[in-house]
């Protein structure tokens, strides 16, 4: 028989997993500290057993912003499409209410995207529910508000989360079940919620769409082949959870240096990149230029659409990508 020894007493191990099992406060349970909520918790997902997926509370559409490959731009282009569906009222009688919600558990972009390095931590609702965070017009919502700060900077940019599989799926569900995107001074929800996914096919997409209807989903790539390559592996992983593609963006396609109006291709034609999505049926958003300013203003924490100075060819090309996913969720 197995043992565990402790100072010295020898504790079975049938009997350790009891009483692990009846601790009042399994840490995996509820890893973000929530206070406990009535109603039952979403299901966990399960392998070959069916799982009733739901809307997210107050949100009437979800559009997933998501990359097969790490460091193609995604969490840039996630803020800067959210600002840009904001902006654009298209067939609704009112100006869009749309908010942000950043998924990557390990390497969370918004605060930083956001200019939210340095936001207290979120308040709760009297229910328990997290409140989120409102700058630049946007509420959003990230696990970077939720890490502890270090005491000389102030800042949680390098406080790493060292969590296994389980407590990141049951902090997926806390952050999608237990925000409150309403409006506290007149109750509106969120006509969208664009939310930021973290790179790969691994728990955070999948708890997503086995969990919630998602209405779209944004693949973001950049030109190398290699990126392409998981792009196939994104979308295919997205059909079969039975999230429908609302088309490709390519990032960085060319680069027009200041004395020329010539597209330099730097990273590659972006030939693959049309016949990856004719192969995958999926539809070309658009194609976004390489420009300097949208890594200056992020790392000032500002939105590229709300730049007054900003390139007009990005922010151009933004805009229809805005436009074609509204049409698209309509």
């Amino acid at each position: 028989m197995l043992r565990i020894f402790t100072k010295d007493v020898q504790v079975p191990w049938c009997s350790y997993r009891r009483l692990l099992h009846s601790c009042p406060r399994v840490e995996h349970e509820n890893p973000l500290g929530l206070p406990r909520r009535p109603g039952p918790p979403p299901q966990m997902p399960r392998r070959n057993a069916p799982i009733q997926k739901r809307s997210l509370p107050h949100v009437k559409k979800v559009l997933v912003v998501a990359s097969g490959k790490g460091g193609v731009g995604k969490s840039t282009i996630a803020v800067n499409l959210a600002f840009a569906l904001a902006m654009q009222r298209h067939n609704l009688s009112h100006q869009p209410r749309v908010g942000i919600l950043d998924l990557d558990i390990f390497g969370p972009s918004t605060p930083k995207l956001m200019g939210l390095e340095s936001a207290e931590e979120p308040r709760l609702t009297e229910g328990g529910a997290i409140i989120p965070i409102t700058n630049h017009g946007l509420p959003c919502m990230s696990m970077g508000f939720l890490l502890p700060r270090s005491t000389d900077s102030g800042s949680n940019t390098d406080t790493p989360v060292v969590w296994r599989g389980l407590m990141v799926q049951k902090a997926v569900q806390q952050l999608l079940f237990d925000v409150d995107w309403r409006e506290h001074d007149n109750g509106t929800g969120l006509d969208l919620l664009v939310i930021d996914m973290p790179p790969g096919t691994g728990d955070v997409p999948l708890t997503l769409g086995q969990l919630v209807n998602v209405d779209g989903a944004v693949i973001v790539s950049t030109p190398q082949d290699v990126a392409l390559a998981d792009v196939r592996k994104g979308v295919a992983m997205f059909k079969k959870i039975s999230v429908p593609i609302t088309g490709l963006v390519l990032n960085t396609s060319y680069f027009k240096c200041p004395t020329c109006t010539t597209p330099h291709y730097i990273f590659g034609q972006p030939d693959s990149f049309h016949s990856t999505a004719n192969h995958l049926g999926a539809k070309v958003l658009g194609e976004l230029p390489l420009v300097a300013g949208v890594s200056k203003s992020s790392d000032k924490g500002v939105p590229y659409m709300l730049e007054a100075a900003g390139d007009e060819e990005w922010k151009s090309t933004m805009k229809q990508i805005a436009d074609d996913v509204w049409k698209t969720l309509a």
